[in-house]
């Protein structure tokens, strides 16, 4: 199976913004790209955004088989509406994409720590997903501290980071937001991918075309 798992360094800064503008990419490629969120908490904006990124093409119950309507952590909402989420259906949902389509760009919920079970985190997922692994980074006062303890958590766990996209949170740029993306490269040797700025629309593919070897 070839695709990406997008995670970022927290709620909030931008992965489905930017996983939809990297189906984009790729399928303006000629790359076969579809989106996958499998969980959606609270509700399914995010799974929508992706369906239309990828053209219409996938049900909206493939791009997104878990559905709570509670909006909090997958393992809270979980509980609040007694279900029990079912990893396997959602690794499941994931691969059967990744036979029918070209990539599958799979993008977490929350943050890379968010508890999907009590002892199952976005992590174990993107872990046992198996694809390369790429960090969107609110690009924001604090970016610096989040996104080291990601990359660390990230590397814990046997995950090696592909890339950082940092996304820019506001229209204007203060000292923080503008030496972030050198400094988060420096500090971690995680490549920094692109920077996307406030309202863009589309961004170039070649980064993700490289990252999956097509």
């Amino acid at each position: 199976m070839k695709g990406l798992f997008i995670t970022g360094t927290d709620t909030g800064a931008g992965k489905t913004y930017v996983t939809s503008m990297i189906i984009k990419a790729l399928r303006a490629e000629g790359v076969d790209a579809v989106g996958y969120k499998p969980i959606c908490c609270g509700g399914r904006e995010d799974a929508y955004a992706l369906q239309n990124a990828s053209g219409g093409s996938v049900e909206l119950d493939r791009v997104n088989p878990c559905y709570l309507r509670t909006p909090a952590a997958p393992y809270v909402a979980g509980m609040f509406e007694n279900r029990d989420l079912e990893v396997e259906t959602i690794l499941q949902g994931c691969r059967e994409l990744g036979e029918e389509y070209g990539a599958v760009i799979a993008e977490g919920v929350g943050g890379w720590l968010v508890p999907i079970l009590k002892d199952y985190m976005v992590a174990d997922l993107a872990r046992d997903l198996g694809l390369p692994t790429i960090l969107v980074v609110g690009n924001r006062l604090g970016a610096l501290n989040q996104t080291m303890l990601t990359v660390q958590s990230m590397r814990a766990i046997g995950v090696e980071p592909a890339g950082l996209i940092f996304n820019h949170l506001a229209d204007e740029l203060d000292t923080a937001a503008i030496t972030n993306k050198g400094i988060a490269e420096d500090l971690t040797g995680v490549p920094v991918l692109m920077d996307v700025i406030r309202d863009q629309d589309e961004i170039e593919a070649w980064p993700f075309v490289d990252i999956l070897g097509i």
